[in-house]
């Protein structure tokens, strides 16, 4: 079903102060360079005033001090949170099981299961699990024995959560990921590596978001902990006894490694390593790729192998570049100094 808003719908939809005129329907969104009539775009900043004066868009939404624009605005007071308000308003609905819980699903008899479920095909939920109001876990879900999950989670297709983990509320987490599988940990013995046994869990606190195919892994003991608000992407490791901070991002592919800490509002981008036993204070950043093999303090943003200040990294990039070219200067003087020996040598 194609929806549709006038421009000055859409202006109380995402929060915004239209300016221009407002009757003209909307209906869809694209990029500024790529929309056209009866869609809606936006530009964050003014270096892209370029690209609105070039736009066959019908509205544009910027920050409300941005400048004149040759087609209605909506002037945004946050631009992101109005562009996420914009996007949602047009986003076709999310599918999900029917309410209530699917036949083909085992559930075990000493589980308890919350107000108002939607419980897909396939899904296994074990002994003294309990899962709270609200929750929508989709087809092949698998639950173990004594996780609890708080009110309003989400769980896609084939999410595991193991035995033993603790849920807040409004979790969300993408399918084929696994919460709660043992940590990587063995010792060296009679000519073999021998498991050691991980009898902890895992705790996610409220409003985490989990994307697709990551492990957050159970700890020796105690927990491993995801502090609320904290979003991670794909492919992304969380090892054993690790703590991350809250309201933290970790990117794809990027990993901490066992008993390490990242502090509140950290930033892990993309295949950005911790490893373990390190201390990464709170808002802190390392940048892709960086590898953190000693403690972070506070506010850092660090780059390289090993991370150290993103700064150091850059002049130290800048003078490995330059090195061929110094390499050439390098050998014409040592010519000119073999030439001027040389001469000197055969000097009557």
């Amino acid at each position: 079903m194609t929806r549709s808003y006038t421009i000055g719908q859409l202006a109380e939809i995402v929060g915004g102060k239209l300016r221009g005129d407002g009757s003209a329907a909307i209906r869809g969104v694209a990029d500024v360079r790529e929309a056209g009539p009866g869609e809606a775009t936006w530009v964050s900043r003014e270096e892209y005033v370029e690209r609105i004066a070039e736009s066959r868009a019908s509205v544009v939404l910027v920050p409300e001090t941005f400048g004149e624009t040759p087609m209605p605005a909506i002037l945004c007071p946050n631009i992101e949170r109005s562009v996420a308000g914009l996007l949602g308003a047009f986003a076709a609905p999310i599918s999900r099981p029917e309410p209530g819980i699917h036949s083909t699903a085992v559930i075990h008899g000493s589980a308890k299961i919350g107000e108002q479920p939607a419980i897909g095909p396939h899904v296994v939920i074990d002994a003294e699990a309990t899962i709270g109001n609200r929750c929508v876990i989709h087809p092949g879900v698998f639950i173990g024995r004594g996780t609890t999950v708080g009110d309003d989670c989400k769980f896609w297709p084939n999410v595991v959560i193991r035995d033993g983990c603790r849920l807040g509320h409004r979790v969300s987490i993408h399918s084929c990921s696994v919460i709660g599988a043992d940590g990587f940990g063995y010792y060296f013995d009679q000519g073999q590596h021998n498991k050691i046994p991980h009898i902890g869990g895992v705790i996610l606190e409220d409003d985490v978001e989990i994307g697709a195919c990551s492990c957050v892994d159970r700890s020796k003991f105690g927990a491993t902990i995801v502090g609320a608000g904290t979003k991670i992407d794909n492919q992304v490791q969380v090892a054993h006894n690790v703590r991350v901070g809250r309201h933290c991002i970790l990117v794809g592919q990027s990993a901490i490694g066992g008993s390490s800490r990242l502090g509140d509002y950290s930033v892990l981008a993309g295949r950005a390593l911790v490893l373990d036993n390190v201390s990464v204070a709170d808002r802190v950043t390392l940048a892709a790729m960086a590898v953190a093999d000693k403690d972070i303090p506070p506010g850092a943003l660090v780059s390289g192998n090993p991370a150290q200040d993103h700064r150091d990294e850059l002049r130290e990039r800048a003078l490995v570049r330059r090195l061929p070219k110094l390499i050439e200067q390098l050998k014409d003087v040592t010519r000119r100094v073999e030439s001027l020996e040389t001469s000197a040598h055969h000097r009557p």
